[in-house]
């Protein structure tokens, strides 16, 4: 089936080399946003797309670790960059450029440079380009979602949170800078939403029961997903092999599938971008 490139947010053009860009965000941090944002790649990936991965979170990039990737991705011409590759996807971070250990103590401006510059200079897909790239944002609302909004057409974002009113209070504020920018938001994904006693099988809600449910219909948008509360989850994450890649056929990577395939659903109710019309990120 072939991969339409949909309409992004007012007064951009799509890339010439990445038919959708797909934003995955959160109103605060530790809700999973980055476990999220590779295991849905993967999930695309796994059903055929041609799938790439940027870390937009350039002082804490974690997109390296857990896709296992080390050492320096290569410049053959010194101007542009090679992504590398990890379980069938392409990734590219700021964590590859710099040492693990080093602070970026970076103002703004110079935070939201180093995203447009790892966006439009990676050499994305070769020579046929990509069908979706994910990009992990960091936590909240700040500069780099408003460069992210203003100079990188998006196809679509995707609001990660978990079931506690804590949680969702800070969702609701990420859902609504997408809407205030034009962005348009797919749906929502409730992470963590229930765990599964690996022993006797007991279901419990720790974080709270149905409150990405009520947030979703509050605000018209669709439930994408609740995912589990897995330990393997986390524990593949930081081996590098995350749990669509490394257990395909477990309960928790059909659950990112499914949810991937429901997001596919909803960008293709989106407009498709006219024919013809690109342009380069500047």
């Amino acid at each position: 089936m072939a991969i339409h490139a949909h309409a992004v947010q007012g007064g951009l053009k799509p890339l010439p080399d990445i038919r959708n860009i797909i934003a995955v965000g959160s109103g605060k941090g530790g809700v999973g946003k980055s476990t999220t944002a590779v295991n849905l790649a993967l999930a695309l990936a796994a059903d055929g797309a041609r799938v790439g991965v940027l870390d937009a979170d350039v002082y804490g990039p974690s997109i390296p670790t857990m896709l296992g990737l080390s050492g320096r991705p290569d410049s053959p011409d010194g101007k542009t960059i090679e992504p590398m590759r990890a379980h069938g996807i392409e990734a590219m971070s700021i964590g590859l450029l710099v040492d693990q250990d080093t602070p970026m103590i970076w103002r703004g401006p110079m935070a939201t440079s180093a995203l447009t510059q790892l966006l439009g200079d990676t050499r994305w897909g070769g020579e046929d380009g990509l069908d979706y790239l994910v990009v992990d944002l960091p936590p909240g609302t700040g500069d780099i979602q408003l460069t992210l909004a203003q100079k990188i057409p998006v196809a679509g974002a995707v609001v990660v949170t978990t079931p506690q009113d804590v949680a969702t209070l800070d969702a609701r504020k990420a859902l609504r800078m997408f809407e205030k920018v034009g962005v348009a938001v797919l749906g929502l994904v409730e992470n963590m939403a229930q765990h599964v006693c690996s022993n006797c099988g007991h279901v419990e809600h720790l974080f709270g029961q149905g409150g990405g449910e009520r947030m979703a219909a509050q605000y018209g948008v669709p439930l994408l997903g609740s995912l589990p509360l897995e330990i393997g989850i986390r524990e593949q994450g930081d081996a590098g092999v995350p749990i669509v890649a490394a257990a395909p056929q477990s309960a928790a990577a059909r659950a990112y599938r499914d949810t991937a395939r429901r997001l596919l659903e909803e960008l293709e109710k989106r407009p498709r971008a006219p024919r013809g019309i690109s342009a380069s990120l500047v």
